[in-house]
């Protein structure tokens, strides 16, 4: 299925809801990028036994589709200050939640508790923050974006994938907010930014 190994799909498909597909994710290690930047595959992924954001949410989607459901990401895009957020999108009775390959300790799993995409987008905003000025850097979400449409590649490509991160980041996104409302948002403060320091793995040796 989907040129998978049998390990591969034995793996994957243990893990047959988001909570149970989150707790994968949250257990393996941060992918640092130490030898350039990464958009691996899910093969790639299960073989180096790390991932970041958006790897995490292609074998969130992978483990989804598996299970019959649309593989879906949802771009958060910020003001170029941060770095952007990618998560892999699922329903349940109608309402979204949200599956997140994070370091940090807010821009996580989302319950399936919104009943639109826009509301969901919005969980992340407050707390998606620069830790050195506080600014509050999320400014727009994209569509439910179909990985489907590349076949895949996606799950089981030995090159990065650096035609899908740009196609991702290249689909039309919907503002977060209008501009003429940026003077009123407050930013992190002292205590915020002091849990914003939070991480869960800490940068490894590169040569280890």
């Amino acid at each position: 299925m989907f040129g998978l190994s049998k390990i591969e799909l034995i793996i994957l498909k243990k893990l047959s809801t988001p909570i149970k597909i989150q707790n994968f994710l949250d257990a393996m290690p941060i992918n640092w990028e130490h030898k350039g930047e990464t958009y691996m595959s899910v093969r790639r992924i299960l073989r180096e036994k790390k991932m970041h954001c958006l790897e995490g949410a292609f074998l969130a989607a992978a483990a989804l589709y598996l299970k019959g459901e649309k593989p879906l990401l949802m771009d958060l895009k910020t003001d170029g200050s941060d770095d952007d957020h990618v998560v892999a999108l699922y329903k349940r009775n109608n309402h979204w939640g949200a599956i997140s390959k994070t370091n940090h300790a807010t821009l996580r799993f989302r319950d399936p508790i919104y009943k639109t995409l826009r509301e969901l987008a919005v969980s992340y905003f407050h707390e998606y923050f620069n830790n050195h000025t506080g600014k509050k850097v999320l400014v727009s979400y994209s569509k439910p974006f179909n990985l489907k449409k590349f076949g895949t590649k996606w799950i089981i490509a030995n090159e990065d994938l650096f035609d899908i991160m740009e196609a991702i980041d290249d689909s039309k996104h919907l503002k977060i907010f209008p501009k003429k409302n940026a003077k009123f948002i407050r930013r992190a403060d002292k205590m915020e930014k002091k849990a914003g320091r939070l991480i869960e793995w800490k940068k490894i040796n590169p040569r280890t």
